[in-house]
C-alpha cells in the first residue's frame, strides 16, 4: 500500500483521513479472519472431544443388547490385581452380570494372565464358585490364550472345564515373593541406614538392612502357606483330572498340548469353537466391564505411575505374588 509523502507538494488535501480509513478497513479485516479461524478450530476441538467421550462411553457400555440365547464372554486380561483392568471387583462384576442374564446360556472367562495378588485371584475363584451354586444350569467355561499362569490358573481351576490352544501356557502353580538387598552396595557407597522402629519385627525384609536368619525363615513359612492353599484350590477344582506328577506343584509351566496330558486342560478350543460347538450359542456378547474414560486420561497423565511409584518407596517389603 502506497503512503503519501506529507512533504511532496503534489500530495492530495485529506490523504491523512483516507489513510486512517484504509488502515482501520485492514484491521477489520484482519480481526474477522482471526475469529473465524477461532471460532472453526474451537468447534474443531470441541468435535475431537466429543468423540472421544462418545467413544470411551460406547467401549464402557459394551455390547448389552440381547436379541435372544448368547453366549457371554468375560476376559481376564493381564496381572490380576486391585488397580488394573483384572482386578476382583470389575472381573467379579463382569462375571454376576453375565451369570443374571437371563438369555445368556453360559459363561466364557478367557484368559490372558501371568497371575498376580493370591488375594485377588482368590476372591475370583470364590465368586465363581458362588455364582455356579447360584445358577447350576448355567456352565462357566475358561478358554486360555497366550498365557494362563499362576494367579491366572487359580482363577481357571474354578471353571467347568479349560480350553487352551496347544501353544499357550499353563500352569506355574507356585507363590514368590521377591526383593533386593542393597548393603553391601550401602557400605561402598559410604551410605549409612538409620531405620528406627518400634516393634522388634516392623523393619521386616527391609531392602536396606541385613537379612535375618529368623525373617528369611518366617516368610518362607508364609509363603508355603499360601503355597499349599494355591494347591488345595486346584486340586478341589480339577479333581480326578489331574496326574500323578512329582513335578505338578513345583512352579514350572507347561504348554496347552502337554496340559492336557497331565490334567491341567480339558480340550483344545477356542472362544468361538466354545460358544457354537459347545454352548450352541453362536453370538457372543461381551460383559467384562471397561476403564471408564477418566480412568484411561489419569494413566495417559501418570497418576497410576506415581501411585505406584509411591507404592514402591512407601512399603516395607514385598507381598507375596502368584506369578
Amino acid at each position: 500500500m502506497d503512503t503519501p509523502n506529507p512533504m511532496n507538494s503534489n500530495s492530495k488535501p485529506g490523504w491523512e483521513k483516507d489513510l486512517v480509513e484504509k488502515l482501520a478497513t485492514e484491521a477489520l479485516k484482519e480481526q474477522k479472519s482471526r475469529r473465524r479461524w477461532g471460532v472453526f478450530f474451537k468447534f474443531l476441538g470441541f468435535a475431537y472431544v466429543g468423540v472421544i467421550i462418545w467413544t470411551a462411553m460406547g467401549n464402557t457400555m459394551g455390547e448389552k443388547i440381547e436379541t435372544g440365547s448368547h453366549t457371554a464372554l468375560v476376559s481376564l486380561d493381564g496381572v490380576i490385581a486391585s488397580d488394573t483392568v483384572a482386578s476382583a471387583e470389575r472381573i467379579n462384576h463382569s462375571l454376576r452380570t453375565a451369570f443374571e442374564s437371563p438369555n445368556a446360556v453360559g459363561v466364557v472367562l478367557r484368559i490372558n494372565s501371568p497371575g498376580g495378588s493370591p488375594v485377588q485371584a482368590g476372591m475370583i475363584y470364590d465368586e465363581i464358585k458362588r455364582l455356579r451354586k447360584e445358577f447350576p444350569d448355567k456352565p462357566l467355561y475358561a478358554v486360555v490364550e497366550e498365557i494362563c499362569a499362576s494367579g491366572g490358573y487359580y482363577v481357571a481351576a474354578a471353571a467347568d472345564k479349560i480350553y487352551v490352544d496347544k501353544a499357550s501356557l499353563i500352569g506355574s502353580i507356585g507363590v514368590l515373593m521377591d526383593g533386593f538387598g542393597f548393603v553391601d552396595t550401602m557400605q561402598k557407597l559410604g551410605v549409612e541406614r538409620r531405620l528406627i522402629t518400634a516393634g522388634n519385627n516392623k523393619g521386616f525384609l527391609d531392602p536396606f538392612s541385613e537379612q535375618r536368619p529368623f525373617e528369611k525363615e518366617y516368610a518362607t513359612q508364609m509363603v508355603e502357606n499360601i503355597h499349599q492353599q494355591f494347591i488345595k484350590v486346584v486340586k478341589e477344582g480339577r479333581g480326578a483330572r489331574l496326574k500323578e506328577d512329582p513335578l505338578m506343584f513345583t512352579g514350572l509351566i507347561w504348554t496347552g498340548e502337554n496340559s492336557l496330558s497331565n490334567g491341567l486342560a480339558d480340550e483344545l478350543g477356542t472362544v468361538r469353537q466354545v460358544a457354537v460347538d459347545v454352548l450352541k450359542a453362536e453370538t457372543i456378547l461381551d460383559y467384562t466391564e471397561q476403564e471408564s474414560f477418566a480412568e484411561r486420561f489419569a494413566k495417559r497423565v501418570g497418576v497410576v505411575f506415581g501411585q505406584s511409584l509411591g507404592t514402591a518407596f512407601f512399603s516395607s517389603a514385598s507381598y507375596p505374588s502368584v506369578r
